[in-house]
């Protein structure tokens, strides 16, 4: 059974935005994003979140690099739980996006609802993710639903009535978004209070607001999630050297809340993954 009050922490290596330009530091190839991962789960974080980069450092769905990242961090011998993106970035198309999964990672993330993302447009068509749902339940990928906004919960509660998603969900909620819910404690708690009494869910913070909503979801007895696509930022005028130090920062927030970062094997229980697959 998993520690008391133990917290999941998972560090969002990369995202599909910022460039080295805005901080050398952020892992853009396979072995970078690799060797980004196993630091993280050194530091404490049980989950790699993973965006997919070419040569050039721009988004991609390449599965050739998904399973290049997924096979260089099975190499390494770290057990730390890796969670590909099927978002990827905004000019990729969905049936390329969807093809991630076949990779056969523990966790994808599964976006319910087209919006307006930034200065972009995030789409997910309806029919195309109803398609992705339905092949992360053949593949035994568990989905991580991201929530931007309320009526993207009604949506996911709606895919759970039908059974198109199967509980306990795993829920991400993200504030902070230009296009969604603002990155305010009402937000956060009036969205926990419509979970499911059995989802785990974290909080994403957004830029600025990372370190403050992080700790807010820790103390309300969620999960958490920080990383350089979260913010490139240590502190005020201080750039993130890595991820490591990002979740460093986190798990001592975690500990001053008296909430130890949780374990791999803590963690698959609590989020209700199956144990590892022999590659």
């Amino acid at each position: 059974m998993p520690a008391p009050n133990a917290a999941v922490l998972t560090a969002a290596l990369t995202g599909p935005i910022a460039t080295k330009d805005d901080n050398p530091h952020l892992p853009t190839t396979p072995q970078e994003i690799a060797a980004a991962a196993v630091a993280a789960h050194d530091a404490g974080a049980a989950v790699a979140h993973i965006h997919l980069r070419d040569e050039h450092g721009r988004p991609t769905a390449d599965l050739a690099v998904a399973e290049r990242i997924v096979g260089l961090i099975d190499e390494s011998g770290s057990d730390v739980l890796v969670q590909l993106s099927t978002g990827v970035g905004l000019t990729v198309p969905y049936e390329e996006r969807m093809r991630i999964v076949e990779a056969r990672p523990a966790m994808a993330t599964l976006n319910v609802a087209t919006m307006t993302f930034a200065s972009g447009e995030f789409r997910n068509p309806p029919d195309g993710m109803r398609r992705l749902a339905a092949r992360m339940r053949e593949l035994d990928v568990k989905p991580e639903i991201e929530v931007y906004d309320h009526g993207h919960l009604d949506i996911a509660l709606g895919l759970l009535a039908e059974g198109v998603l199967a509980a306990p969900l795993q829920f991400s909620i993200v504030l902070g978004v230009y296009g969604g819910a603002a990155a305010t404690p009402a937000n956060l708690v009036a969205l926990v209070d419509r979970l499911p009494g059995d989802a785990a869910w974290q909080v994403i913070g957004i830029g600025r607001s990372n370190l403050a909503l992080t700790a807010i979801g820790l103390a309300m007895g969620g999960n958490a999630r920080t990383g350089m696509e979260d913010t490139l930022m240590l502190r005020r005028g201080v750039p993130a050297t890595g991820n490591a130090p990002l979740v460093e920062r986190l798990a001592g927030v975690a500990r001053a809340l008296e909430r130890e970062p949780a374990t791999v094997a803590e963690t698959r229980q609590v989020l209700g993954l199956p144990e590892p697959r022999h590659r």
